[in-house]
C-alpha cells in the first residue's frame, strides 16, 4: 500500500513561515507561525534534526552560524547577517507582518500567537492594534539610531561574508576553540 502525503515538506513549511516573518527567526518562532497560520505538521525537531533542505544559518558577527537562527538560503547574505539592533528592528517588523497577516485570518491559534508576540512590543499587550505598536516601536529614535550606527559594521561583514566560500555563507564559519599552548606562550 502505498502512503502519499500531500502536505508540504519540512523545508517548504519552514520556507512559508520564514517568507511571511522576512528574516532570520528561532526554530520555535517558525513551528509557532506556521502552526498559527498555515496547516501542517511542522515541528522544531524537524528542523533541528539535520540540515533541511532550503534553510540556512543566520550568521553573527564573526561570522559564525548564529545559535538557533534559521534563514532562507535564498536570501541574500545582507538579510541573514544578525546585528543586535538590526535584530531587534527585524523582530518587530515581522511582528507588524504576523499581526497584519493574522488579521485576514483570524482563529484562536492566531490569536494565541499575538498574545506571545505583543509580549516582545512596548505596550503592546494593552495596544488595540498590535502592528500599530510594532511600527512605533520600529521607528523610535533609539532603535533608529543603534541601527544607523550599526552599518558601517554591517557593510564589513557583509564584504567579509561575501568572500566566504559558499556552504560557510550559508552555514557560516566553524569557531575553533583558541589552542592553550598559544596562551601560555605568552606568560614566558
Amino acid at each position: 500500500m502505498n502512503h502519499l502525503s500531500t502536505l508540504p515538506t519540512t523545508g517548504e513549511q519552514a520556507r512559508h513561515a520564514l517568507l511571511l516573518l522576512g528574516a532570520p527567526a528561532s526554530a520555535r518562532l517558525v513551528v509557532d507561525v506556521h502552526q498559527a497560520l498555515f496547516d501542517g505538521d511542522l515541528s522544531v525537531p524537524a528542523l533541528v534534526r539535520g540540515k533541511v533542505p532550503g534553510l540556512c544559518a543566520a550568521l553573527r558577527a564573526d561570522l559564525s552560524a548564529a545559535p538557533g537562527l534559521l534563514a532562507l538560503a535564498e536570501w541574500p547574505l545582507s538579510r541573514r547577517i544578525v546585528t543586535p539592533a538590526g535584530r531587534r528592528a527585524d523582530e518587530l517588523a515581522m511582528i507588524v507582518r504576523v499581526a497584519e497577516f493574522a488579521a485576514i485570518s483570524p482563529g484562536r491559534s492566531a490569536r494565541r500567537l499575538l498574545r506571545e508576540l505583543a509580549e516582545r512590543v512596548p505596550h503592546g499587550v494593552e495596544a488595540f492594534d498590535l502592528a500599530d505598536a510594532a511600527r512605533a516601536a520600529l521607528t523610535d529614535p533609539g532603535l533608529v539610531a543603534k541601527v544607523a550606527a550599526e552599518e558601517p559594521a554591517r557593510a564589513e561583514l557583509l564584504a567579509r561574508a561575501a568572500r566566504l566560500p559558499e556552504k560557510q555563507q550559508l552555514y557560516g564559519v566553524p569557531v575553533v576553540p583558541q589552542q592553550r599552548g598559544n596562551q601560555q606562550r605568552g606568560k614566558g
